[in-house]
């Protein structure tokens, strides 16, 4: 997700990670959109290992705040195409400033993600107009919202699980604010987990405050820890 509106747009580069995937980053300031230790890494790790496949349905319906290059939804798409579990995907992102389908192709995630058609993906993940689902594949289903979080009402007890993928605190303090968390926690399932790279102790306090029962797991190479909130 990109810093301001559309008026202040600065065109994210790509950059090479540690673990020889590419991320974005902006231009004369020090974000990425994943860990340069290795973007498609930190991205299995937390939401794909940590998250996806520690839900226990056939039915899973995901949130992902930040939909940024795809990573995370190409991932999963990947994933739920190798499972014999999972029977339905439900994927709804949330989105205020895509990013071109230029720039997605530099990044070049069809090039390690071979098991499946990863260009074809992203090109319709992020050409799909907004506010339509699209079937990507029987019984995987992509909804995108391009507007910002605090714009949108979500469903009540609707979520199995949350990508809470935005920027960090420092650089977007507005999307990790209690009332913002607090929507997440009203729209997560009973039982449904959210996911994020963050492990800021404001974060995690700002959870349990609302109600979530909090877990701070192991994190992906380059940093210690990446946090879990279950609604119980």
């Amino acid at each position: 997700m990109f810093i301001g509106n559309t008026s202040s747009y600065i065109k994210p580069q790509a950059v090479l990670t540690a673990d020889g995937s590419m991320t974005l980053s902006l231009p004369n300031s020090d974000e990425h959109y994943h860990s340069m230790h290795g973007a498609l890494q930190e991205s299995t790790h937390v939401y794909i290992q940590n998250g996806l496949l520690q839900i226990q349905k056939s039915a899973v319906r995901i949130l992902e705040i930040g939909l940024g290059t795809g990573l995370n939804c190409l991932l999963t798409y990947d994933t739920f195409l190798k499972s014999e579990n999972m029977h339905l995907i439900e994927y709804t992102a949330v989105e205020a400033n895509p990013i071109e389908p230029d720039i997605i192709a530099e990044l070049g995630y069809h090039n390690q993600i071979k098991s499946i058609d990863s260009e074809k993906f992203l090109k319709q993940l992020h050409t799909s107009p907004a506010n339509t689902t699209f079937e990507a594949a029987t019984n995987f289903y992509c909804l995108l919202h391009h507007r910002k979080i605090e714009e949108i009402t979500l469903p009540k007890n609707e979520y199995d699980l949350v990508y809470f993928d935005a920027f960090g605190p420092r650089t977007q303090p507005e999307i990790w604010s209690e009332e913002i968390l607090q929507k997440m926690f009203d729209s997560i399932d009973s039982g449904g987990m959210l996911l994020t790279y963050c492990a800021k102790g404001s974060v995690k306090r700002s959870l349990r405050s609302i109600g979530f029962l909090v877990e701070s797991l192991p994190g992906p190479p380059g940093k210690r820890e990446i946090t879990r909130a279950i609604k119980s």
